[in-house]
């Protein structure tokens, strides 16, 4: 689903663990279709249920060539490791896991990092959640990222308020979610989790090597692993 918001003509695709909480809040303040008042108090589960993110359909997006069309994408390590710090441990997502509850995988709980991402497919495989977190952000922007009027980087996000706010022509300001208090690093895992980050990460790096450095290609890394 595209997320529109067709009075400003604005076209947004959202990445899951990518500021998307924070994008779809500024875009429900500037709907003409809500209540100003109300949409400025506007918690994570109202905008997601307004605004659904799906996945990106070409057919869709090539409907509105007059529109800012634009995404928001975060480095892939860092919003993977973000999986595990917020669904994993802040939410605690795999205990509504009905498999795990009922004994029907040996898969815990609670992992450490270091099992989680070793085995990230499992859990992915049992939880619907871990699965839409996880997946590649291709998947959300579709592989041509110059058919958009803007790509934008988390750390881009005082620009895109910019940006909205002259195409708009009033302040707008871009709210802040899913703050983590126990961010990870690669210093924090083991040389076996690295390797299977790196894997599962190379095409994604070269999806965005536009926007984000590779840390897998770095010394620091060859030296850890």
């Amino acid at each position: 689903m595209v997320i529109r918001v067709d009075p400003h003509k604005l076209a947004y695709m959202a990445v899951p663990k990518a500021a998307c909480s924070s994008v779809k809040a500024t875009l429900a303040t500037i709907d003409a279709g809500l209540a100003a008042e109300n949409a400025h108090g506007f918690g994570q589960k109202q905008v997601h249920g307004l605004y659904p993110t799906q996945r990106f359909r070409m057919h869709r997006w090539d409907r509105l060539q007059e529109y800012f069309r634009f995404t928001v994408v975060r480095d892939p390590l860092t919003r993977l490791l973000a999986v595990y710090s917020n669904r994993v441990v802040g939410l605690r997502e795999l205990h509504n896991c009905r498999k795990i509850k009922r004994g029907q995988v040996s898969l815990p709980a609670d992992p450490d990092p270091d099992f989680f991402f070793q085995n990230l497919s499992a859990y992915a495989s049992i939880s619907s959640a871990i699965k839409h977190h996880a997946l590649p952000t291709v998947v959300f922007t579709g592989s041509d990222l110059t058919r958009y009027s803007r790509v934008y980087r988390t750390s881009d996000i005082p620009e895109l308020a910019q940006d909205l706010s002259a195409i708009i022509a009033r302040d707008v300001i871009v709210p802040h979610f899913n703050s983590s208090d126990t961010p990870l690093s690669l210093s924090d895992l083991k040389p076996d989790t690295l390797s299977a980050l790196r894997t599962r990460l190379c095409h994604e790096y070269a999806h965005l090597e536009d926007y984000f450095e590779n840390p897998f290609g770095r010394r620091l890394f060859s030296m850890a692993a």
